[in-house]
């Protein structure tokens, strides 16, 4: 067509081993062949903020995300978070029994009370949990008296949560006694019992609850007296056990013979 003009292309030639050796003698590693330039380029994007660095023949870290770099650091930031957390719950509870064991050696209410029974309270080298269910029926510094009721669903049989009880019942007394105002504790212990009259305890880690009737098992009654020539004196009475509990107890005591010294020596 006239006005046409038609554009011919050299054809393109490959480069000989020594061009080519030449050309990427000149490629400085983020694949420029002028560095300064290269260099100044890379200058204006960090100065404006766009643009990533990109180095395709560094052996660090070609892509220039340092993706590990930063994957390590938030590990360590995410354990660093995680045993902050541990930490401060262990400071909370650890305040919170100790405070809880404070309270009723000066001040027993049905609030503390139940914060003793919700939280724990120190004992021996540890600390003493309750039952999750519970009710202060009394908590009165004029009446010297407390009375609790708790829910055991965790125990197995009778030997267990006789000892379990035992423990929980002389925490919270022997630490409610040391208020001079306080002078009784009455730790009621309830279970749940099947058609058979065995006891239920919680199973599946607790999602699996007893369903049975609830029903007494035994009652622990801490009393405090004071001596003519001053000494103070700690009681305490069970009740509320009959015959075929008793019996329980005592083939399940029975049962757990100890080890003698001769066998220990033999089994070692």
């Amino acid at each position: 067509m006239e006005g046409r003009k038609e554009t011919t292309h050299a054809p393109l030639r490959s480069l000989t081993a020594e061009q080519a050796e030449e050309l990427f003698s000149k490629v400085d590693n983020s694949g420029h062949s002028n560095a300064k330039r290269a260099e100044s380029q890379r200058k204006r994007r960090k100065e404006s903020g766009h643009g990533v660095e990109v180095d395709p023949l560094s052996t660090d870290d070609p892509s220039g995300s340092n993706v590990g770099t930063t994957i390590s650091r938030a590990s360590v930031a995410v354990v660093a978070i995680i045993v902050g957390i541990i930490m401060a719950t262990q400071m909370i509870s650890g305040r919170a029994l100790s405070d809880n064991t404070a309270n009723l050696s000066s001040n027993v209410s049905v609030r503390t009370v139940a914060a003793a029974l919700s939280d724990g309270v120190e004992w021996g080298n540890g600390f003493t949990q309750f039952p999750d269910e519970f009710t202060v029926k009394e908590a009165d510094q004029n009446t010297g008296r407390i009375e609790v009721s708790v829910v055991d669903i965790t125990s197995p049989n009778a030997l267990v949560c006789f000892s379990n009880a035992q423990i929980q019942a002389t925490a919270l007394s022997v630490n409610s006694l040391m208020n001079p105002n306080i002078d009784i504790v009455i730790y009621h212990v309830n279970v749940h019992r099947d058609q058979e009259g065995n006891i239920q305890h919680q199973s599946l880690f607790g999602f699996l609850r007893p369903t049975g009737d609830l029903t007494p098992f035994m009652t622990f009654i801490w009393t405090k007296n004071t001596t003519d020539d001053g000494q103070v004196r700690f009681n305490c009475t069970i009740t509320g056990v009959d015959d075929e509990l008793q019996n329980t107890l005592r083939q399940q005591i029975l049962s757990q013979k100890p080890v003698d010294e001769e066998e220990k020596a033999t089994e070692h």
